[in-house]
Protein backbone atom coordinates (compact mmCIF):
# COMPACT_ATOMS: atom_id res chain seq x y z
CA UNK A 1 0.00 0.00 0.00
CA UNK A 2 1.42 3.36 -0.98
CA UNK A 3 1.08 6.68 0.70
CA UNK A 4 0.08 9.59 -1.54
CA UNK A 5 0.68 13.24 -0.65
CA UNK A 6 -1.64 15.82 -2.19
CA UNK A 7 -0.79 19.50 -2.47
CA UNK A 8 -3.02 22.45 -3.27
CA UNK A 9 -0.06 24.56 -4.30
CA UNK A 10 -0.54 26.81 -1.27
CA UNK A 11 2.66 28.45 -0.09
CA UNK A 12 1.66 27.47 3.46
CA UNK A 13 2.24 23.79 2.73
CA UNK A 14 5.83 24.40 1.64
CA UNK A 15 6.60 26.94 4.38
CA UNK A 16 5.14 24.91 7.24
CA UNK A 17 5.92 21.42 5.93
CA UNK A 18 2.61 19.60 5.48
CA UNK A 19 0.34 18.24 2.76
CA UNK A 20 -3.19 19.40 1.95
CA UNK A 21 -4.17 15.74 2.16
CA UNK A 22 -2.60 12.36 2.75
CA UNK A 23 -4.02 9.18 1.27
CA UNK A 24 -3.16 6.01 3.13
CA UNK A 25 -4.94 3.03 1.62
CA UNK A 26 -8.66 3.71 1.66
CA UNK A 27 -8.30 6.61 4.11
CA UNK A 28 -8.00 10.26 3.09
CA UNK A 29 -6.93 12.79 5.72
CA UNK A 30 -7.48 16.39 4.63
CA UNK A 31 -5.58 18.98 6.67
CA UNK A 32 -7.26 21.93 8.30
CA UNK A 33 -8.32 24.01 5.31
CA UNK A 34 -9.13 27.71 5.32
CA UNK A 35 -10.98 29.99 2.95
CA UNK A 36 -7.95 31.11 0.97
CA UNK A 37 -8.33 30.96 -2.79
CA UNK A 38 -5.01 29.26 -3.52
CA UNK A 39 -4.94 30.44 -7.14
CA UNK A 40 -4.80 34.10 -6.05
CA UNK A 41 -3.75 33.66 -2.39
CA UNK A 42 -6.60 35.95 -1.39
CA UNK A 43 -9.26 35.47 1.27
CA UNK A 44 -12.70 37.05 1.54
CA UNK A 45 -13.64 39.00 4.65
CA UNK A 46 -17.08 37.28 4.61
CA UNK A 47 -17.48 34.17 6.80
CA UNK A 48 -19.94 32.47 4.45
CA UNK A 49 -17.68 33.06 1.45
CA UNK A 50 -14.74 31.65 3.43
CA UNK A 51 -16.79 28.60 4.37
CA UNK A 52 -17.71 27.99 0.73
CA UNK A 53 -14.07 28.37 -0.35
CA UNK A 54 -12.90 26.00 2.40
CA UNK A 55 -15.25 23.36 1.06
CA UNK A 56 -14.18 23.95 -2.55
CA UNK A 57 -10.56 23.53 -1.45
CA UNK A 58 -11.45 20.32 0.39
CA UNK A 59 -13.40 19.04 -2.61
CA UNK A 60 -10.36 19.59 -4.83
CA UNK A 61 -8.14 17.59 -2.47
CA UNK A 62 -10.71 14.80 -2.18
CA UNK A 63 -11.05 14.52 -5.95
CA UNK A 64 -7.27 14.30 -6.34
CA UNK A 65 -7.43 11.44 -3.82
CA UNK A 66 -10.18 9.64 -5.73
CA UNK A 67 -12.85 10.51 -3.16
CA UNK A 68 -15.71 12.98 -2.73
CA UNK A 69 -17.94 14.46 -0.05
CA UNK A 70 -20.00 11.27 0.16
CA UNK A 71 -16.87 9.52 1.49
CA UNK A 72 -16.37 11.91 4.44
CA UNK A 73 -16.83 10.21 7.82
CA UNK A 74 -15.56 12.95 10.14
CA UNK A 75 -15.40 16.75 10.03
CA UNK A 76 -13.96 19.26 12.49
CA UNK A 77 -14.77 22.96 12.34
CA UNK A 78 -12.62 25.58 14.04
CA UNK A 79 -13.89 29.14 14.42
CA UNK A 80 -12.38 31.94 16.48
CA UNK A 81 -15.91 33.17 17.29
CA UNK A 82 -18.24 30.29 18.24
CA UNK A 83 -21.25 32.63 18.10
CA UNK A 84 -20.74 32.88 14.32
CA UNK A 85 -21.01 29.12 13.73
CA UNK A 86 -24.75 29.26 12.87
CA UNK A 87 -23.89 31.69 10.04
CA UNK A 88 -22.05 28.78 8.36
CA UNK A 89 -24.86 26.25 8.64
CA UNK A 90 -26.58 26.94 5.29
CA UNK A 91 -23.31 26.31 3.42
CA UNK A 92 -22.39 23.30 5.57
CA UNK A 93 -25.85 21.83 4.99
CA UNK A 94 -25.38 22.31 1.22
CA UNK A 95 -22.27 20.08 1.26
CA UNK A 96 -22.95 17.75 4.20
CA UNK A 97 -26.77 17.62 4.42
CA UNK A 98 -27.04 14.12 2.97
CA UNK A 99 -23.58 12.90 4.05
CA UNK A 100 -24.03 13.76 7.73
CA UNK A 101 -20.51 12.88 8.96
CA UNK A 102 -19.56 12.78 12.62
CA UNK A 103 -18.71 16.38 13.51
CA UNK A 104 -17.16 18.65 16.09
CA UNK A 105 -16.85 22.42 16.37
CA UNK A 106 -14.01 24.02 18.30
CA UNK A 107 -13.61 27.69 19.11
CA UNK A 108 -9.94 28.67 18.92
CA UNK A 109 -7.70 31.31 17.46
CA UNK A 110 -6.42 30.71 13.93
CA UNK A 111 -2.95 31.51 12.63
CA UNK A 112 -4.04 34.53 10.57
CA UNK A 113 -6.59 37.05 11.88
CA UNK A 114 -8.25 37.16 8.44
CA UNK A 115 -9.23 33.49 8.80
CA UNK A 116 -12.72 33.05 10.23
CA UNK A 117 -13.06 29.28 9.80
CA UNK A 118 -10.88 26.22 9.28
CA UNK A 119 -12.27 22.81 8.34
CA UNK A 120 -10.60 19.40 8.56
CA UNK A 121 -12.08 16.17 7.20
CA UNK A 122 -11.38 12.45 7.18
CA UNK A 123 -12.79 10.32 4.38
CA UNK A 124 -12.83 6.61 3.64
CA UNK A 125 -12.88 5.80 -0.04
CA UNK A 126 -15.57 3.33 -0.98
CA UNK A 127 -14.60 0.32 -3.07
CA UNK A 128 -15.47 0.65 -6.74
CA UNK A 129 -18.79 -1.01 -7.41
CA UNK A 130 -18.68 -4.09 -9.57
CA UNK A 131 -20.04 -3.57 -13.05
CA UNK A 132 -22.58 -6.26 -14.05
Amino acid sequence: MTRQLISSGSRFEQEIGYSRAVVDGEWVFVSGTTGFDYATMTISDDLQAQTEQCLKNIQSALRQAGADFADIVRVTYVLPDAARFPDCWPILRKYFGTVRPAAMMISAGLSDPRMQIEIEVTARKRPAEATP
